[in-house]
């Protein structure tokens, strides 16, 4: 489910954060269903616990998911999530579209590469 890839210059817990939000995002994590413990995904990906600890912190405070106290820490049900997600990726889209069409791309030459993505 999670691999660590330790050539990525990134830290291990942003990796941990990463793969989560893509479960969750693409449903493979589905609402309310409970997160590894700690201590088990710690020791299934041999590093330390803190650094599982500090990834669902950052899951937590971005939506991700939530903690019950005693009982651990679950998926978010918010179906906002997704939606969210996608308008970043949209702002982010139409941050870089400004930018090519600043540097002298077309219109039209835009439009042939995005009609060249196998979608």
């Amino acid at each position: 489910m999670i691999i660590i890839d330790y050539k990525d210059t990134r830290p291990i817990y942003e990796q941990v954060v990463e793969r989560f939000k893509t479960l969750i995002l693409k449903g493979v994590m589905q609402p309310d269903e409970q997160m590894p413990s700690v201590r088990n995904l710690a020791m299934e990906l041999s590093i330390n616990p803190n650094t599982i600890q500090k990834a669902y912190a950052e899951l937590e405070r971005q939506d991700f998911i939530y903690t019950v106290k005693g009982r651990g820490s679950f998926v978010s049900g918010d179906g906002k999530l997704v939606e969210t997600r996608k308008r970043e990726c949209l702002e982010e889209i139409l941050r870089l579209v400004r930018e090519v069409l600043e540097l002298g791309m077309t219109k039209m030459e835009l439009t042939l590469e995005i009609e060249k993505l196998q979608v």
